[in-house]
């Protein structure tokens, strides 16, 4: 089969006279993004807009290299390249008067390369245009007062009025004007820009964007539960993390930065979908969508932060507090939390995450500490019907324990025999088990335990 152009009034064809490419129409790629599927079909209607045939390409129809700049199509991603689509040599269906345009567009410098001299042209005159508006929407927005002169009264001596019920005569004199001076106009306008800047300023403190962040610490700290000095520098690289990766909100005006305070501030203090809405000035639907979104693109980008670290680290910087009570063997620390749903439609699934514990339908996650207080593991979702020890032995973190390891649990964690096959051991508050009190030791073994376990409460809460 004979390979030939597809643009109209082309005649090349593919023979061993003339090396000459051809390539295929781009597909539209489905499966690898929304910006990707976007940037695909986008690029595909500029191809077709650009050979400007009634028909439709099949998907043996070729383009060959002589309708690009550099001879072949630039990548997808490259959008900016004049390679992007053909551009060369596709006047032949448009009318002549199109076809000269379109031919004189295309200048060649010294070397025979290609210039897009007058597309150029094009784009330096639309950024003075640009910059011209901005600067008379500047002057737009800033209301100038009017000054109304009184006219002169000419060629009028006299004029009457009636006062206690007789009629006088006064002499009208002309009236001056004090003509209003450009100078004056200037300090009124710039008495407004200073006003303005200082009322956006005061505003920008109230909202909870970036700049109301940046250097207050205390402020950070409160609406995200961030740790760190300084903690806008830790919202900051968190924010860097999961910046590249939010898609675009078409409905809406918040930008990125605010969308990832949105859903930390939500995580943070259980903040209702309308309370972000009036706080933010938007809707409970792009609250619930900012959310969702967020929280997934953050769970991909920074869930390689939670890792089990070394015996040898974890020895060196043990806090006094535990190497005291317990040496240097404490592992982790490990406890379990629930999280409250919406109550399931499938009987199945409703009678697994009921909790009798919290008397709700949930889902439960066993997380366990370091003794310096960082998260080193996270399970996955379990209903809220399942046993803490059951959690324990199925999620995986018992196979993280070196011998000698020690795990500080509470007392519904009953798993000394699942911990001691991996030649570990667990410490876990003391039972009465029918006696009336425990004993003094029992005591006082309970009380270290709890002192050193409430790190854990705290890293839930």
């Amino acid at each position: 089969m004979v390979v030939s152009c597809w643009v109209k009034g082309c005649s090349n064809r593919a023979d061993n006279s003339v090396r000459r490419g051809f390539v295929s129409f781009p597909a539209v790629r489905e499966n690898e993004g929304k910006f990707t599927k976007k940037l695909s079909e986008d690029r595909r209607r500029q191809w077709l807009a650009n050979v400007n045939r009634k028909d439709t390409p099949s998907k043996y129809s070729k383009i060959c290299s002589d309708h690009f700049v550099h001879g072949k199509p630039s990548s997808m991603y490259d959008r900016s390249n004049p390679d992007w689509a053909p551009t060369l040599l596709l006047g032949e269906n448009l009318s002549p008067r199109k076809s000269m345009k379109k031919e004189k567009k295309i200048e060649t410098d010294k070397k025979g390369n290609f210039t897009f001299v007058r597309a150029q042209e094009r784009q330096k005159i639309k950024e003075k245009h640009h910059a011209a508006r901005a600067l008379l929407d500047l002057y737009e927005e800033v209301p100038i007062p009017e000054f109304t002169a009184t006219p002169l009264v000419e060629n009028i001596k006299t004029c009457s009025f009636v006062y206690s019920g007789q009629t006088e005569k006064l002499e009208q004199r002309p009236v001056p004007i004090n003509p209003v001076t450009k100078s004056q106009v200037d300090s009124y306008i710039q008495r407004l820009l200073t006003e303005n800047m200082l009322l956006k300023s005061q505003i920008s403190g109230l909202m909870l964007n970036q700049d109301s962040f940046k250097g207050n610490d205390d402020k950070v700290k409160y609406y995200t539960g961030l740790p760190g000095l300084p903690d806008y520098l830790t919202l900051l690289t968190i924010f860097n993390f999961v910046r590249e990766f939010l898609p675009k909100q078409r409905l809406s005006d918040l930008g990125a930065f605010e969308r990832v305070v949105m859903t930390l501030m939500r995580l943070k203090f259980n903040l209702s979908v309308q309370d972000l809405a009036y706080r933010y000035q938007t809707s409970t639907s792009t609250v619930s969508r900012i959310f969702i979104t967020v929280v997934h693109v953050m769970y991909v980008r920074l869930k390689h932060l939670i890792y089990w670290p070394q015996r040898e680290e974890l020895r060196r910087t043990m806090p006094l507090e535990f190497r005291q009570q317990f040496a240097q063997k404490t592992a982790v620390v490990i406890d379990c939390f629930e999280v409250f749903i919406q109550r399931p439609k499938n009987l199945l699934a409703r009678a697994q995450t009921w909790s009798s514990y919290k008397h709700h339908n949930t889902v439960k996650f066993l997380i366990g500490i370091t003794p310096q207080g960082s998260i080193s593991f996270l399970s996955r979702a379990w209903g809220g019907r399942v046993s803490d020890k059951y959690i324990t032995e199925h999620c995986g973190i018992l196979e993280k324990l070196l011998p000698g390891d020690l795990v500080l649990a509470d007392r519904g964690f009953d798993i000394a025999d699942s911990v001691g096959m991996y030649c570990a051991q667990v410490n876990i508050p003391s039972f009465t088990k029918g006696r009336s009190q425990l004993s003094p030791t029992d005591i006082e073994t309970t009380r270290k335990i709890a002192h050193v376990r409430i790190q854990v409460e705290r890293v839930i809460g």
